[in-house]
């Protein structure tokens, strides 16, 4: 299923951000920002994009469990800065999830 063009372009941020893909280290920080930025069904369908286009199937179990462990505490201050700026110099805007959409 084709995903709406303004999770695409959350797709292209994030392999822009991390090109190799994204280190299982990051991914509780990474779902807490999305989680912050994002609707639970748009988080759900980032993470099953990231997931199939993984091509590793452990990556797929890593971004539920970082799902969960978001949902159980927060990530520390320095593991989300660290993520901000990952995505930030791959192009995202890190704005209001109301901005993101209509730049899309």
């Amino acid at each position: 299923m084709a995903l709406p063009p303004f999770l695409s372009s959350i797709i292209g941020w994030l392999r822009a951000g991390y090109p190799e893909g994204v280190p299982q280290t990051d991914y509780i920080p990474l779902f807490a920002l999305l989680a912050s930025q994002l609707t639970d069904d748009e988080v759900s369908a980032v993470a099953d994009e990231l997931s199939e286009t993984s091509g590793d199937p452990s990556s797929g179990q890593a971004i539920r469990d970082a799902i969960a462990a978001v949902t159980q505490g927060e990530p520390s201050d320095a593991d989300v800065a660290r993520v901000k700026a990952r995505l930030a110099a791959g192009g995202w805007p890190l704005a209001s999830p109301d901005r993101l959409r209509s730049a899309t």
